[in-house]
């Protein structure tokens, strides 16, 4: 790599950085060890990823002479390696390289593990798609790194993203004891409900702040993107797979979930059971679905889903033509408890969350009914502001992260 070359990545990097603001951070954005010498962030599409590391170019290397900021998906990659990169960067005393886009460089885990080792002194961060199987690459670099994963933006961070307040983060243990105190001290200062509603519609994924109108047809775009150009990036699939992937999430936004015949969803796919479970796979890992069992999910082995949804409620209105509200709640009741707690679906109400605890989900005219004489038992109920007992506002579940 030349001069010139590196004239054009620094050109590129100060394009990127124009037009970041350091107004709003994502959770995750806090919770990063920074110090660690190889750090990688998985996470969807549209997510934020990329803010970050250029949010902490903004704030930790303002004048850019210790720092590099590389995106593998650009046409400059397709005639230079990433090792040429890293050993510019420390020949030139620039010691710390953030990488986006790493899931489009097909020998990044071969290149990095021999960079870390050829330079010791250089720091790293990347971005990757959700889909990368990181811990089970062809390189171990689990000794070498550590990982994290984004997910969607929450509840709590889409009002704080709009303006509307800033609040800590909760526990369920926080929830299940104190919540009526909790949601009314929120509920003075905001009227959720509403602001509840729009983030069902657009608030999953920060870039709706920039679309306006179009955002649901941005957010199509972005599942097309996932489905043709981040599968193929990081499994090894035919075209023919891809196309079937389209008809698969096609199928599935125009139906409700249900406890699904796997035998007729791959007859309709034309696919083999094997084929067809892979895909689920990989569309869940791609945040582009959620998969539901009675059964804690098994990461050596393919888990059969009893129950699919389209992974957020941003998904279901852009691709759906109706948004059954049954469906919208119970995928943002599991979004909001994954990230941090085991759900399945239970025998007795909606779900269990760490084999503990029982929840249904509904309107805020859902009854204890069906759950009455189960242990460790509460609703998750809409259209509510403040819950009381066992009855929790839905809403004050997106304040767990």
């Amino acid at each position: 790599m030349n001069t010139d070359d590196y004239h054009y990545l620094r050109d590129y990097m100060r394009r990127r950085l124009l037009n970041v603001t350091t107004r709003f951070h994502r959770f995750l954005y806090q919770r990063i060890n920074w110090s660690v010498r190889l750090i990688g962030i998985k996470g969807a599409r549209g997510v934020g990823k990329t803010t970050m590391l250029l949010q902490r170019i903004l704030e930790c290397h303002p004048n850019l002479d210790d720092t590099l900021y590389v995106s593998l998906d650009t046409l400059w990659f397709e005639t230079h390696s990433l090792e040429e990169v890293a050993s510019y960067c420390v020949s030139h005393d620039i010691l710390n390289l953030y990488i986006d886009e790493i899931h489009r460089y097909p020998t990044w885990a071969i290149e990095l593990k021999s960079i870390t080792d050829l330079y010791p002194d250089l720091k790293i961060v990347y971005t990757g798609s959700s889909l990368l199987h990181i811990d089970n690459s062809k390189v171990d670099l689990s000794r070498r790194q550590t990982v994290y994963f984004l997910p969607g933006m929450s509840f709590r961070e889409f009002m704080e993203y709009e303006g509307l307040g800033t609040f800590e983060d909760l526990t369920l243990n926080d929830i299940l004891s104190n919540h009526t105190k909790i949601a009314s001290t929120i509920a003075q200062e905001v009227k959720v409900l509403p602001a509840f509603e729009r983030y069902q519609k657009e608030g999953h994924y920060p870039f709706y702040n920039e679309t306006g109108a179009d955002f649901p047809l941005r957010l199509s775009e972005v599942v097309n993107t996932v489905i043709d150009i981040d599968l193929p990036s990081t499994i090894d699939i035919t075209f023919a797979t891809v196309e079937k992937a389209r008809k698969l999430m096609m199928v599935l936004s125009q139906s409700l979930p249900q406890m699904i015949k796997l035998g007729d969803l791959f007859r309709e796919l034309e696919t083999t059971r094997d084929l067809g479970l892979k895909l689920l796979d990989a569309l869940e890992r791609a945040q582009l679905l959620l998969l539901l069992s009675s059964k804690q999910k098994n990461y050596k082995r393919l888990t059969i889903p009893e129950k699919i949804y389209l992974q957020n409620g941003n998904l279901m209105y852009a691709l759906s033509k109706l948004v059954n509200l049954g469906t919208l709640r119970e995928a943002f009741f599991i979004n909001s408890l994954r990230q941090s707690h085991d759900v399945t679906l239970s025998k007795n109400g909606d779900f269990l969350v760490d084999g503990k605890y029982t929840f249904e989900v509904g309107g805020a005219g859902k009854t204890f009914d069906q759950i009455a004489d189960i242990p460790n038992s509460y609703l998750a109920v809409d259209n509510t502001e403040v819950g009381y007992g066992a009855k929790i506002p839905l809403w004050l579940l997106g304040f767990l992260y």
